[in-house]
């Protein structure tokens, strides 16, 4: 017996043929009159989507009707008995892969979206990810722990989502943007391992990668080092790619590090993709000796001037080359020098007749080969490494150097412990303000803090930051010491965090741990462009579920039961005609 929907209905003239899916895939129904009986002239009114069970006998398909693109493609099942569970309306899309319909139509309908095969195979991977987690921490001693969802709010990052309490009038809860201060304090409470797969909130602009809910592997491990930390979860990652998509291949191990300098300097990002090179090179040096005053105004007021590659791109005409500086200007960029090399080594194009007195310099520092394009930007180091780093991916799709098969991971460390706002005239934490700074660098939170590297390592992949974690701070002096230094007075500190604070005094452990962004990783794992892709029913991205309209407004009456008042704000009077 089997139940589905019906996929797809064929007559060919004396036969009837249904495609059936169900979350396995589909498999193929043949009604006969001879053998089918009354299940024949029921078959004659079905229609896509309408919910049936089949009773029959499994068969083997003729070798020449075999269909290999599918999983049940060398048998057929011949239909004695046909139920109609359910009727179905004409759905607003068909339910198949291959569909051209906009995304808000989709999120609108998501459980007819949801019926997709790829959709199906999305949220399998997404379980088969985070059931292998918890096998695989909790064989090795991880506890998990469920952490409250209604807390205080401690503004220190995004916004909160806020929750009024109606028992309280007047205060609040927050929704947690990640359990940070209940890890830290199970640690203090003797449980050496931790991990859960919590639900976090951030009231943040979306995008791609980004949802104002979304899913975290968090994990922390007491009487630990930095190197502690990232083995293990080496070891985690590497086995789960190679458990639940094995066709998938990581392109080194043990994953390469590279400090948060180096990673901006060569690649322009501090989640770089290493699938291919293409690496930021520094040409300052040989623009100073030439007579382009644009870039050499650059270099002397401190700024940087730095070129990709694009091996054999001399072939682009103008047109495309506009292309890409139309992209670079929108990323920041005032423009987008370049030149082509030609055969003989001779440059052509863009801004070569700069550069007729440098060229073997130029061509020994770019080492640029004939057939290669050359793009340049000068300007400060931010929007040189924003605009070359974005630049660089862009011309690794179009060059086909993003192998979706590949996986390259790698550790970014030694990231600064702050950095300095200058809108606000003082320090923020880059990652958050329990980090611990490098013990050989206490010294210069006093003196110099910009220097100051963190205990703190992200997990890259393919271009996406997967994870982050680092080693906390553990005494309640060095903690203090760094709500000092982000201007954090004493007073609002024991407000916000007192209850850590104390907690700290009680005997607590040297500790760190990591938190991975589960949505994202999913999303590598099944090759797609954005995490609404792998979550069951995301968001827009201005933060609507169009399928339920939240939000929506509430009953009055639930206002006046926790004291609220709604005061929108003023509309904007409309300008006259004069």
């Amino acid at each position: 017996m089997l139940a589905g929907w019906v996929h797809r209905r064929r007559d060919h003239g004396g036969l009837i043929f249904v495609d059936l899916r169900d979350r396995e895939g589909i498999v193929q129904i043949v009604f006969d009159p001879k053998r089918s009986g009354d299940a024949f002239h029921s078959a004659e009114t079905l229609r896509h989507e309408d919910v049936v069970q089949i009773e029959g006998t499994v068969a083997l398909r003729p070798p020449e009707m075999v269909n290999p693109n599918l999983a049940t493609g060398e048998v057929e099942v011949y239909a004695t008995r046909l139920t109609v569970l359910n009727r179905a309306k004409t759905p607003p899309f068909v339910i198949r892969d291959e569909i051209n319909v906009g995304e808000e139509l989709r999120l609108r309908y998501r459980y007819l979206d949801l019926r997709r095969p790829r959709m199906q195979r999305n949220l399998h991977i997404r379980h088969r990810t985070i059931k292998f987690i918890r096998d695989w921490l909790d064989a090795r001693g991880f506890w998990e722990i469920e952490t409250p969802i209604l807390i205080k709010s401690t503004p220190e990052g995004a916004r909160d989502f806020l929750v009024p309490s109606r028992l309280q009038p007047g205060k609040f809860y927050a929704l947690p943007q990640s359990p940070q201060q209940l890890k830290q304090l199970l640690m203090v409470s003797g449980i050496d391992r931790y991990f859960q797969i919590a639900r976090c909130f951030r009231d943040e602009d979306l995008r791609g990668d980004r949802q104002p809910e979304f899913t975290q592997l968090d994990l922390e491990m007491a009487f630990v080092e930095a190197e502690d930390v990232m083995a293990l979860n080496e070891a985690l990652m590497t086995e789960l790619v190679q458990t639940v998509t094995p066709h998938k291949r990581i392109k080194q191990t043990p994953f390469p590090r590279l400090t948060y300098a180096e990673a901006m300097e060569r690649y322009g990002s501090d989640k770089p993709d290493l699938r291919f090179g293409m690496e930021l090179i520094d040409v300052a040096a040989v623009w100073a000796e030439t007579d382009f005053r644009a870039f050499k105004g650059v270099i002397e007021s401190g700024g940087r001037v730095k070129a990709i590659v694009a091996p054999g791109l001399a072939t682009y005409s103008r047109k495309q080359i506009s292309e890409l500086e139309d992209l670079a200007k929108g990323w920041g960029a005032k423009g987008l020098a370049w030149v082509k090399v030609e055969e003989g080594g001779t440059l052509s194009g863009g801004v070569a007749r700069f550069l007729e007195n440098v060229r073997d310099a130029f061509l020994q520092t770019t080492g640029a080969q004939p057939g290669d394009l050359v793009l340049m930007v000068a300007d400060t180091a931010d929007v040189v490494h924003e605009v070359l780093g974005r630049l660089r991916l862009e011309l690794g799709d179009r060059l086909g150097l993003r192998d979706k098969d590949e996986l390259a991971f790698v550790w970014i460390v030694d990231f600064p412990l702050v950095e300095w706002n200058e809108d606000e005239g003082r320090w923020d934490a880059v990652h958050h303000p329990f980090t611990s700074p490098k013990p050989e660098d206490i010294p210069l939170l006093d003196t110099d803090p910009g220097k100051v590297r963190a205990q703190a390592y992200d997990l890259a992949g393919n271009g996406w930051e997967l994870a982050g974690g680092s080693i906390r701070i553990h005494r309640r002096d060095v903690q203090a010491k760094m709500f000092q230094l982000l201007n954090i007075d004493e007073a609002t500190a024991q407000e916000r965090f007192g209850h850590m604070l104390e907690a700290f005094e009680y005997g607590a452990p040297p500790h760190g741990g990591i938190a991975w962004g589960i949505d994202r990783v999913v999303m590598v794992l099944a090759d797609e462009p954005n995490i609404r892709e792998v979550i069951a029913f995301p968001k827009t991205a201005s933060g609507a579920d169009l399928m339920t309209g939240a939000p929506s407004e509430v009953d009055p009456k639930q206002l006046e039961e926790l004291h609220l008042k709604i005061v929108l704000p003023e509309r904007e009077p409309a300008s006259s005609a004069e």
